[in-house]
């Protein structure tokens, strides 16, 4: 068992990197729906290219879509989605924001939490979540 001193504490997640085929379709949609930050920077080369809100985000990088495609239904090991935490306000206007723009959609209760999911342009499931319950209770 850790001792205290060496417990490590987690700030926040710093990002998620994620294969795509095309990078400037991906920053788009990531700038167009999210209203993610790009930034790329001179001394790492074309890629990564970050997608931020705030510190969070993701990392772009090429795929090699030469590889044989991965079954996106199977449940063995991969990355099955990720989440951005929004508060109630930006919950709603991120619904409103996803019908204007004709996207497909679907909003899951998980009891404490209510998520909105959608695929971006290379069908990553992209989450928006939200706390409905008493957040101080809940993070005890």
């Amino acid at each position: 068992m850790a001792e205290a001193n060496e417990k490590i504490e987690i700030e926040f997640l710093d990002h998620v990197a994620i294969r795509v085929a095309n990078i400037d379709v991906s920053v788009h949609w990531y700038e167009k729906v999210l209203g993610l930050k790009k930034y790329q920077l001179p001394e790492w080369g074309e890629f990564p290219v970050f997608m931020l809100a705030n510190k969070s985000g993701i990392a772009l990088f090429p795929a090699n879509t030469s590889d044989k495609e991965i079954d996106l239904k199977s449940r063995n090991v991969k990355i099955d989605h990720f989440a951005f935490n929004v508060n109630n306000e930006n919950f709603e206007k991120a619904k409103k924001r996803y019908a204007k723009l004709n996207l497909d959609f679907n909003i899951q209760d998980h009891h404490y939490f209510l998520s909105i999911y959608t695929k971006d342009p290379d069908n990553h499931t992209v989450e928006l979540t939200t706390i409905v319950v008493d957040e101080d209770k809940f993070y005890k």
